[in-house]
């Protein structure tokens, strides 16, 4: 029942299991990517800010280590978009996924003529409904529960909004999302699979440092909690990660860089430059370097689930294992 509930999800990644894994920087690379699609899953690259050279080495090495299909997540708002689309698309890469905003009408021309299947996200049934007529191939949903830059909305809205009306491509569902049961809830709302990225960032394929996982495992869902914007002069992208001395610390930064500007010290433009740029290197400070106090630990409320460090094949069982025991108590 599970194959025939995700089987359109299945079709178009052309992997066993509709199970996606999240695009993570620094922690979606080669090693994990190839990890999620030889266990049946469904990997994708995270390009992040790599430039085209690191992009074409980086799916080189993935290819290397998996034969089975992979995706490539490319940011919007990257100034080398359309040449990095053309590596995808050179290196016979059969799915892109565009996030960060919305694909200008460019890329996505250049991954439909490229013959790549194009994978977009949807935080809203308004935007859903304009990429499919754009082009999209199919959709991800993703809730607020997840980790990283969210959106307002959560997953369980965003599904009774969404999955109801768009019938003419395949909709993934994301954040939050922990354990098969939970899939299965959405399969069933009419999703075609999930995106999982909060589980995988610990598992043992993941390149993250040792107390990158380490903290995963302390943390309960309640920690992973969004940045905090102190003053809405000055506004703060929304960032799910674990609460630690650099969100504690990003607050009093906010709201001396607040003070400088009230007493003229800087204009608008520079505090708010100076704002952003306190996170700079914070990622990989955490996933890299293990620094899990001053650095930015992105996870998602899901992170409550993690409890080991393990292979990405047990984690993928163990997913597909809860699904057919939940549907299998239905049917009894």
């Amino acid at each position: 029942m599970l194959d025939r509930l995700w089987s359109r999800g299945t079709a178009f990644l052309g992997c066993r299991h509709a199970i996606l894994g999240g695009a993570m920087s620094w922690v979606s690379e080669r090693n994990l990517v190839a990890a999620i699609s030889n266990a049946g899953g469904f990997g994708v690259i995270a390009c992040g800010s790599m430039s085209p050279a690191q992009l074409a080495a980086e799916i080189a090495a993935t290819q290397a280590l998996t034969a089975q299909p992979f995706g490539v997540n490319l940011i919007t708002m990257h100034p080398d978009l359309d040449e990095l689309v053309q590596v995808c698309l050179a290196a016979k890469v059969g799915h892109v996924v565009l996030a960060g905003g919305i694909p200008p009408g460019g890329a996505v021309r250049a991954v439909k003529d490229g013959g790549a299947k194009l994978i977009c996200f949807a935080p809203a049934l308004v935007l859903a409904k304009r990429l499919v007529r754009s082009g999209a191939d199919a959709l991800v949903i993703e809730g607020s529960e997840a980790g990283g830059h969210i959106g307002p909305v959560s997953l369980t809205v965003l599904a009774q909004e969404i999955l109801p009306h768009i019938r003419d491509v395949p909709v993934f569902v994301a954040g939050g999302l922990g354990r098969g049961e939970a899939i299965v809830a959405f399969l069933e709302m009419g999703a075609a699979g999930a995106q999982l990225g909060t589980r995988f960032a610990a598992a043992a394929e993941s390149i993250a440092h040792a107390n990158f996982k380490q903290a995963f495992i302390r943390a309960n869902a309640r920690d992973a909690l969004p940045s905090v914007q102190l003053d809405e002069r000055f506004p703060v992208i929304p960032v799910r990660g674990l609460a630690n001395a650099g969100t504690r610390h990003f607050l009093e930064h906010q709201a001396t860089t607040r003070d400088r500007f009230q007493s003229g010290e800087l204009s608008r433009e520079a505090a708010q430059l100076v704002i952003e740029r306190f996170w700079a290197g914070a990622l990989r400070r955490a996933v890299i370097d293990g620094d899990v106090e001053q650095g930015s630990v992105m996870a998602g409320q899901s992170v409550g689930m993690v409890t080991s460090v393990q292979p990405t094949a047990a984690i993928i069982a163990e997913l597909v294992a809860q699904a057919e025991a939940a549907l299998a108590a239905r049917a009894c």
